[in-house]
């Protein structure tokens, strides 16, 4: 798996949630259809008069998730920003052939004065695959994205009891001085850190 698979499996997913947070700081989620994907960038298309396009506009974070049949959650962290004013019309062209429904929408020259590109070049992504044992989970990143550590790791305080491993659900834990979490398959489910009689286990970020 690599950071280009994992855009082209958002590609086939088709319709994906776009998640901002609005001027009060409430959660704000959309489906988004309107996009075009290249190998390591991904434009969509949004009305500029939209709550949506004023949060980007204001923030520019944005998380994007996709989940497939295969039981693969692709998340997306990034921050998007407007296509230069040089390439919106090329950009929204693009979308609206490779999506002929936008036409219906906005048709004629309105997609013009109505839309605007947004793009995201730097990004994390996650992949996390809830349907192979064990779970397998992993972040890549485009451009200049900055990957983030989540989960859980055991420290040097690790007296070796074992306990961790044996209440594992993914069975991620191996035996060592001290113990290691094999983080790819780990749920961040958190049974280590709440058994852990020494409290070696500690949170990652």
């Amino acid at each position: 798996m690599d950071a280009q698979t994992c855009l082209k499996k958002l590609e086939y997913v088709g319709v994906l949630a776009f998640a901002t947070v609005d001027e009060n700081g409430a959660p704000q989620i959309r489906n988004i259809s309107a996009i075009h994907y290249e190998p390591e960038a991904m434009y969509f298309f949004t009305a500029k008069g939209k709550a949506f396009c004023k949060e980007l506009m204001a923030d520019g974070r944005v998380q994007v998730l996709g989940y497939t049949k295969y039981k693969e959650m692709i998340r997306l962290s990034a921050k998007a920003v407007p296509s230069p004013e040089t390439e919106q019309r090329t950009r929204i062209d693009t979308i609206f052939e490779e999506q002929p429904y936008l036409a219906n929408v906005y048709p004629g020259d309105t997609r013009y004065l109505a839309g605007i590109v947004f793009e995201i070049t730097d990004a994390e992504i996650e992949y996390f695959n809830l349907g192979v044992n064990p779970i397998f989970r992993e972040k890549y990143i485009i451009g200049n994205g900055q990957i983030t550590f989540k989960g859980y790791t055991i420290t040097d305080a690790c007296i070796g009891c074992g306990k961790c491993a044996k209440d594992c659900p993914q069975r991620c834990i191996v035996s060592g001085k001290p113990y290691q979490i094999q983080q790819e398959h780990c749920l961040h489910c958190g049974n280590c850190y709440a058994v852990c009689p020494t409290h070696a286990v500690e949170k990652r970020g």
